[in-house]
């Protein structure tokens, strides 16, 4: 990598810590891959201490983030800035940390979904720990009525209740509507959606709403795992999901604070 050049110009005097701090931002946006901590403080020329100091600072502006390696990338706001063009790619990459958390937490496949149309689109997958885990729904359309995030949207009123005759893609599946509208009943008093063995058989998923920028839902966090591994469990992950839902919906609305007080 070119070292950059962070040499005080002629009239910074004051500026200089601003400086190195725009360099470091530069840097790891430019950068065709995360760039670790060594990588950063050898290509900025600066003290370990120094770059140290200067990254916490960005970290904790949201200018920069670290991924689930530990690796630098571009922070929450570039991401927000970004994301009135293409909020779905976007959107992903905010959830990124949160469905990595939740995967080590539950060893299970995590997924960030949003609503389209009368439909959930998965946008993001984080893989399973197990060798015999769930498959790689990204970029796939699935049905309200026999999805965990179908649900979940469907109960917070993003999604619109299904019309029957409902689509059952196993016996699981709900079969009428009377049975779809006390599902998402109780999926309004827990806080979160289950289904199991109801989109494949031997596939149990669970899930939560995620809220934007005023308030508003805008995706769903979900797991999605063997019956045989999840289904007891469901409880478990689902106060899971709510705490880890919790913590990027507070991130989304703590980004548009700072935006207006700027």
């Amino acid at each position: 990598m070119t070292q950059l050049d962070l040499t005080p110009r002629p009239g910074t005097t004051g500026t200089q810590a601003v400086d190195r701090a725009c360099a470091l931002v530069s840097l790891v946006i430019r950068a065709d891959e995360p760039m670790t901590f060594t990588e950063i403080a050898e290509t900025a020329g600066l003290a370990r201490s120094t770059t140290s100091r200067l990254l916490a600072a960005l970290e904790r502006t949201d200018l920069l983030q670290r991924d689930a390696t530990g690796a630098y990338v571009a922070g929450a706001l570039f991401a927000l800035h970004s994301a009135r063009r293409d909020p779905w790619e976007e959107m992903a990459r905010l959830a990124e940390p949160f469905l990595h958390r939740l995967r080590d937490l539950t060893g299970e496949t995590t997924l960030l979904g949003v609503p389209r149309g009368r439909s959930v689109f998965h946008v993001s997958q984080v893989d399973s720990t197990y060798l015999l885990a769930a498959r790689d729904w990204s970029q796939v359309d699935v049905p309200v009525s026999c999805s965990a995030m179908g649900k979940a949207l469907c109960a917070a009123g993003v999604l619109p209740v299904p019309e029957e005759p409902l689509e059952r893609r196993t016996d699981r599946s709900r079969a009428d509507l009377a049975a779809l509208r006390r599902d998402l009943d109780g999926v309004r008093g827990r806080g979160y959606a289950v289904a199991v063995d109801e989109l494949e058989v031997g596939l149990t998923a669970v899930a939560t709403t995620v809220c934007g920028r005023n308030g508003e839902v805008v995706a769903a966090l979900g797991v999605s795992g063997a019956t045989a591994r999840l289904e007891d469990r469901s409880d478990e992950v689902g106060q899971l999901l709510v705490e880890q839902a919790a913590g990027l919906s507070a991130l989304l609305r703590r980004s548009r604070s700072r935006e207006g007080a700027a």
